[in-house]
């Protein structure tokens, strides 16, 4: 009888590990993450241009990527982007007035996936 509760014990234990690996995984994708941004964010920098950049860990789709500048207040602009490489997004944005800008972006990836993000930067 304990040989047979101990195979019974074991192959319960076989069954729930192979259903904790089957609901735990999750497929590998390359959902764009942002490397770098510049300026950087929290950092101060000068008008009235301001350089743009986004650097991603995969290839993202320029054509159908999005970045909006908002600040101070709630002054919202789209941004018109180059792609200066698969995974980099590029722009000038003119900053008129000192204050924070929000940059927030949202690009499609590789992978399929839309990712967004925002950070912050300051004029002074």
């Amino acid at each position: 009888m304990t040989s047979r509760s101990s195979k019974a014990r074991n192959c319960l234990w076989a069954i729930s590990f192979v259903c904790l690996l089957l609901l735990s995984w999750v497929p590998a994708g390359a959902h764009a993450i942002l490397l770098r941004a510049v300026p950087s964010p929290n950092s101060t920098v000068s008008g009235p241009d301001v350089a743009l950049e986004l650097k991603f860990n995969s290839r993202v789709d320029g054509k159908r990527s999005r970045v909006i500048l908002v600040g101070p207040g709630t002054e919202q602009h789209p941004v018109d982007l180059t792609q200066q490489a698969p995974d980099v997004l590029a722009s000038k944005v003119p900053v008129s007035k000192p204050g924070p800008y929000h940059v927030r972006w949202q690009v499609l990836a590789a992978d399929g996936h839309i990712t967004r993000g925002e950070f912050v930067f300051k004029v002074n």
